[in-house]
């Protein structure tokens, strides 16, 4: 395999790095990596690595543009709210760079995908925010043998680490166990600084160059801690635990992370067939329902708590959200003030109504 003219103009900057020169430019071509998320990480994770030149870019996600994303999502515009994110950011990717392979899985990364998708990819970016993807990632990659480079944010901090490389210390090794369901709010929630993304992206890139290019220390057995705010960085160092044994997927990870399954779910076409019957919940950001909304009371996941008694006694209330998610979690909340009402979550949110 040899670099074309326009591969060795565009890519030069690298080229004239001893370091990486002719060889390393082309073990960037045959690498296949996918990214889990197209959003706040997933976005600079995808673009860095575009840039650089890997071959093979996988991207997976179910998701659709909201404008409430446009903060720190830089893949995306105004004009392109409503369309999925793995379509927008695939023809993104390749204006950006011809020359790299941009696969779009529009798709949840579920139990039974999981294994199918990653055994396909040489190293798995993890750009996910909720803790049962996580460790369904986690547990695919041990299975399937794959490097996996994580990050997270949370506000104004962020982490990045790298697990399962060469024999290394894995995701359960850090965090054993999941937090208590609801203890640790999402961005969507509790809100995230527009650049630290950004920045937490970029080095969860840097770090996957690195595995790629057998450069510098990867940060196996480490987990870098950054607090925009101060400026400050900690490295925490931890070890594999040779009590895990992980040998194959769990049967629910919804379930292992303290997520009820109880909800009950109902489609936006049952509730057209008969509207008057439901009252209608959006429990979405504010910006995300001056987008566009379904109609009915707004109270923010963040509020209800509070603002419960807000809504009208029914006999039944549908609570939507963009995905399904949020909604699941405030029919939580909401049981146990509204016994005598029947409460669903729409299912797939307004994403499925688009």
């Amino acid at each position: 395999m040899k670099l074309s003219q326009e591969e060795a103009n565009q890519y030069h900057r690298h080229l004239i790095l001893d370091e990486v020169g002719v060889a390393g430019q082309l073990k960037l071509k045959t690498a296949k990596v996918l990214v889990i998320g197209a959003g706040g990480l997933g976005c600079p994770i995808l673009q860095y690595l575009a840039a650089a030149g890997v071959g093979t870019l996988g991207i997976i996600d179910d998701d659709v543009v909201a404008i409430s994303n446009l903060q720190r999502q830089i893949l995306y515009s105004t004009d392109t709210v409503g369309q999925p994110k793995v379509d927008v950011a695939k023809k993104r990717l390749e204006a950006m760079n011809p020359h790299v392979n941009i696969i779009a899985h529009n798709t949840r990364l579920t139990r039974d995908n999981a294994l199918e998708i990653i055994r396909k990819y040489d190293i798995v970016v993890d750009g996910s925010d909720n803790f049962a993807t996580r460790y369904l990632v986690n547990d695919a990659c041990v299975l399937a043998d794959k490097p996996l480079v994580f990050g997270s944010i949370f506000k104004f901090d962020g982490q990045v680490t790298v697990f399962n490389y060469q024999n290394g210390p894995t995701y359960r090794c850090l965090y054993p166990n999941p937090p208590a369901e609801d203890t640790v709010p999402n961005c969507s929630e509790i809100g995230v600084l527009g650049v630290l993304p950004g920045i937490i992206g970029g080095l969860q890139a840097s770090e996957t160059l690195k595995i790629i290019l057998g450069l510098g220390t990867v940060l196996s057995g480490t987990l870098l801690q950054i607090d925009v705010l101060s400026g400050k960085q900690l490295k925490l160092n931890f070890k594999r635990n040779p009590e895990i044994n992980i040998t194959e997927l769990l049967p629910n990870y919804e379930a292992f992370c303290g997520i009820s399954s109880s909800v009950q779910e109902l489609t936006w076409a049952k509730v057209q067939e008969n509207p008057i019957h439901y009252n209608l919940l959006d429990v979405r950001t504010l910006e995300e329902r001056e987008a566009h909304h379904l109609g009915g009371l707004h109270i923010p996941l963040s509020d209800l708590s509070t603002q419960w008694n807000r809504i009208p006694i029914s006999e039944n209330l549908v609570v939507y959200c963009q995905s399904g998610k949020r909604s699941a979690k405030a029919i939580h909340v909401l049981k146990e003030h509204l016994k005598e009402t029947t409460l669903y979550s729409l299912k797939g949110g307004v994403n499925a109504t688009l």
